[in-house]
């Protein structure tokens, strides 16, 4: 019985957690008529890492060294500034579905660079994946394209997905000494310290913008941006194994389009939302470990 209510209560954290992360696609892409993407970084951030801040005070979450704060510091740039911009920047050119989709490739290049750059070993059947992945990656890039001219947006989103892989090959350089609460709380307030650069637009931008556009970037640092990690967290830590959780991370970029078609009434293309089947299917085939 405990163990069904264990297994209940992780599932219902990594639904979640799933469901705040879908939800940033489609508030980013109406933020985007209000706001510029460097101010909807720095105001989503800011409300972020004061989240964050409190549950650091509250239950005192250890300061990381002194030695490993230029890390801390390299993953807040790479992996919070660079990817919120070309994230955000991405998404104004295309699609919040087709975002979703992909930034969900990121796997597929945090693997090539284990590979290359760490020199793991990697099996077949992730080898397989990555292939039908990428693709599923070059369906979507076709289907953005006027004439032969790549969507800029698609590029933007690529270089999202790749900041996002080597912002986990850093965090491997941590997690031996740090939480994923740590690692991930310390390198919102680094990436939230270089968007400070931009707090001057968003103090000219605020104003005219109307309610809704001025809350929602507190719901995307309050939740997607800081409680998501929490509720992961306690799916990761109250699962009976990490592949029972992990499962429903798949379902962000669908549920990433659905939300945004019932808020944004906003399509995509069938040759777009294929592709990004077949990236989910290819992070499938490769975190299958055989």
């Amino acid at each position: 019985m405990k163990t069904n209510q264990q297994t209940a209560k992780s599932t219902i954290a990594a639904l979640t957690t799933a469901f705040l992360w879908a939800s940033a696609f489609p508030a980013v892409k109406y933020l985007l008529t209000y706001y510029s993407a460097e101010s909807i970084m720095v105001f989503r951030f800011l409300v972020a890492s004061l989240t964050l801040l409190i549950v650091v005070i509250v239950k005192k979450v250890k300061i990381p060294e002194k030695k490993d704060l230029p890390l801390f510091a390299l993953g807040g740039f790479v992996g919070i500034f660079l990817y919120a911009w070309f994230f955000i920047t991405g998404t104004d050119a295309v699609p919040s579905g087709v975002s979703s989709f992909l930034i969900a490739s990121a796997p597929v290049f945090t693997t090539l660079f284990s590979i290359f750059l760490l020199k793991e070993k990697v099996k077949l059947l992730p080898w397989i994946g990555m292939i039908v992945a990428l693709c599923g990656l070059l369906m979507i890039t076709a289907s953005q394209m006027s004439g032969f001219v790549m969507n800029i947006g698609v590029v933007f989103l690529i270089g999202a997905s790749l900041c996002t892989s080597v912002y986990v090959i850093i965090q491997r350089r941590l997690r031996e000494k740090y939480t994923p609460f740590q690692m991930a709380a310390y390198s919102v307030f680094f990436g939230t310290l270089f968007m400070l650069v931009f707090l001057p637009g968003l103090i000219r931008e605020f104003p005219g913008a109307p309610l809704l556009a001025n809350l929602l970037p507190i719901y995307l640092g309050v939740f997607p941006a800081a409680m998501a990690y929490l509720t992961w967290a306690y799916a990761l830590s109250t699962a009976r194994s990490t592949l029972h959780v992990t499962m429903f991370l798949y379902f962000v970029p669908f549920l990433a389009t659905l939300l945004a078609f019932l808020w944004l009434n906003e399509r995509i293309s069938p040759t777009a939302f294929i592709g990004g089947i077949v990236i989910v299917l290819g992070m499938f085939i490769s975190s299958r470990r055989g």
